[in-house]
């Protein structure tokens, strides 16, 4: 059974910083793009960022480029969200999400498979 864990959200003052984590088990974490999608209250679940199985390639949402970063460490099949620069509208439950293939795909879900349960991220302005 595969099993995505989140944490490290929680409340934040507007310019400040966080980092997520997601721990994975239960799948080859290194042959698996993983991506962060986050969702507000009363708006729909949305992209925020993907990263490929090797770390090697990235992509992000306009709305988070130059103030989030993901990246990954294979050896403790865990990705990471780092998150700088906060804003009001960053608000959201942000979810892990793992894909059956090494690469994401575009658009969508990224060619997400498997998700978290999410962790709150508020921030105060």
């Amino acid at each position: 059974q595969v099993q995505l864990v989140e944490s490290g959200g929680g409340l934040m003052q507007a310019g400040g910083s966080l980092r997520l984590s997601c721990a994975v088990s239960g799948r080859p974490f290194s042959s698996s793009a993983m991506g962060w999608f986050r969702q507000a209250p009363g708006n729909e679940r949305e992209f925020v960022a993907v990263i490929n199985w090797s770390g090697g390639t990235t992509y992000y949402a306009d709305s988070v480029k130059g103030r989030f970063t993901v990246s990954r460490d294979n050896a403790k099949n865990t990705v990471i969200l780092q998150m700088n620069s906060l804003k009001p509208e960053d608000t959201a439950v942000y979810y892990c999400a793992a894909g059956r293939r090494p690469y994401f795909t575009a658009g969508g879900d990224y060619g997400m498979d498997y998700w978290g349960k999410g962790a709150l991220v508020t921030v105060s302005s």
